[in-house]
């Protein structure tokens, strides 16, 4: 209905921003990273936006990218997830590191955004594992099928819960060992890992 506005940042805050076009104010609900990521009061904008319609309330939602807008309508499809959960979501996370946890199966990065118990995050890795390859993550996208290439009952996978358990994210694990040869023992895996997840801190 309405795909994007372009227009003038009239007030900001940490849920919404108003953009005026045309002489009239759109309230727009916003994550934390389009907010920081738009500019301030004052600023030209062109946001996409995402129209919920509720029997008592018709709530517009902005977004600076598209691939934001891709992720959000894929996060209120899951059951239990509405906008304001999925707001939440990529508030907590960022485009390519919700795929990435997605991928990786990383509940418990999901868990972190407000509102998120396990049982919605492990729905969201079920049932968007597939969709949200879909999504275009520009420089990202190897590092989420590195995530992805990881099978169950593999070295590799044996590699990752090693990882995790030393304390790394179940996220920088599968992208970190994704990107080795899949011929290296699980041992050989967690000391590369380990020397690499190192250097990252």
């Amino acid at each position: 209905m309405i795909n994007n506005i372009k227009g003038e940042i009239t007030y900001a805050d940490a849920q919404y921003i108003v953009v005026e076009c045309g002489g009239i104010g759109f309230k727009c609900f916003a994550s934390l990273n389009t907010l920081k990521s738009i500019g301030k009061v004052g600023s030209k904008v062109n946001v996409f936006t995402y129209l919920s319609v509720k029997e008592d309330a018709l709530d517009l939602y902005g977004f600076a990218d598209m691939a934001e807008m891709e992720a959000f309508k894929m996060l209120i499809t899951v059951s239990g997830v509405g906008p304001k959960a999925a707001i939440a979501v990529l508030s907590e996370l960022s485009t390519d590191k919700l795929a990435i946890a997605i991928a990786s199966a990383d509940v418990k990065a999901i868990t972190r955004a407000n509102g998120i118990g396990k049982k919605t995050a492990e729905r969201i890795v079920l049932e968007l594992k597939d969709k949200m390859a879909g999504i275009s993550l520009g420089d990202s996208s190897s590092s989420v099928a590195s995530a992805s290439s990881i099978v169950e009952e593999s070295d590799a996978a044996e590699a990752v819960a090693a990882l995790v358990a030393l304390g790394f994210s179940q996220s920088d694990a599968a992208v970190a060992v994704g990107q080795m040869d899949k011929s290296l023992s699980a041992d050989e895996m967690i000391r590369l890992g380990l020397k690499q997840l190192s250097r990252n801190l």
